[in-house]
């Protein structure tokens, strides 16, 4: 059974504020006031350093001792966007090669868009499992608001800069995977100003259907999850699913939405390791990560995790 064995995690101190992309994105001060009063989302995590250094600096917030390090067999580099610098470098790598894990296999997973954490995430435990010895993967996630649909999503969410790393192992007792659902939506691949409507008109709806399947697929209710730990796109596209699916929005962990931003697929992570350091999950304690993205189609995926 697949498990997050450790996670690291590297968020910079440095901000940006949605004032200062008024001008870039012709923002009205009332859509300025919008972001700010109601979706709660003010400003998002931004660095001067490169992709490489990001990645690095999650890897070594991983702490991997070294027996660990022999064991990772691969590297999945979960990323929301195809192309995350100009060619010929290559982050992922060099990332690799600083941390000292240049023996494994190491490849992106982006088919998914923003939620292609959880699809990286079951890909290791399923590559771990068809091994079947005590080999291990790590998933790394986090980019750079390099472009201006990479900053910003007009109406909805700012993008911020961090990274994060998953020790996933194939068995063990720690963070246990019970399920995982991954919803498919191919009539959203088109161009984004076409589709956006419909795609908020169902998002809730569909956010909310990945959650209540991923939880009856391990057998629970959803009075059995102690907590929800989401994608930070924002707070109001979480409180509407929850009032649809009848979940108590106070243990969603929301609170590095309007601080961090929408950290690509390293929010999952992230929410994680606060949750653990907050004391938010118990031994025991059943919980459920949540994600959508939206590129060539959308995906609304969801997994339940015992901690």
């Amino acid at each position: 059974m697949t498990t997050l064995a450790a996670v690291g995690t590297f968020v910079p101190t440095e901000r940006v504020t949605i004032e200062s992309y008024a001008d870039a994105f012709d923002l009205t001060p009332m859509q300025v006031r919008v972001f700010r009063r109601y979706h709660k989302l003010g400003a998002a995590a931004r660095s001067s350093a490169p992709l490489t250094e990001l990645l690095r600096l999650a890897l070594e917030d991983l702490a991997l001792t070294g027996e660990q390090r022999g064991r990772v067999r691969y590297v999945l580099y979960a990323r929301t966007f195809p192309v995350v610098v100009a060619y010929p470098r290559n982050p992922l790598h060099d990332a690799v090669e600083a941390a000292g894990l240049g023996h494994a296999q190491a490849f992106a997973v982006g088919q998914q868009a923003c939620a292609s954490g959880l699809l990286a995430v079951d890909l290791a435990g399923r590559l771990l499992a068809a091994d079947g010895d005590d080999g291990l993967a790590v998933v790394l996630a986090g980019e750079k608001a390099f472009t201006g649909e990479a900053r910003f999503v007009p109406e909805t969410s700012m993008f911020g800069e961090g990274a994060a790393a998953c020790l996933v192992a194939a068995s063990g007792s720690r963070d246990r995977l019970l399920s995982y659902v991954a919803r498919l939506r191919g009539e959203f691949d088109g161009d984004l100003e076409e589709v956006a409507a419909e795609f908020q008109r169902i998002y809730h709806d569909a956010l909310g259907e990945a959650v209540t399947a991923a939880v009856a697929k391990a057998g629970l209710g959803l009075d059995d999850i102690a907590a929800i730990l989401p994608h930070n796109v924002n707070q109001v596209a979480w409180q509407r699913t929850c009032k649809r699916i009848g979940y108590p929005l106070d243990r969603v962990l929301l609170e590095h939405v309007a601080d961090f931003g929408h950290v690509f697929c390293a929010d999952a992570f992230i929410n994680h390791r606060t949750a653990v350091e907050r004391g938010l999950l118990r031994p025991g304690d059943r919980y459920v990560i949540a994600a959508a993205g939206a590129g060539r189609g959308a995906t609304f995926s969801a997994m339940v995790f015992e901690h």
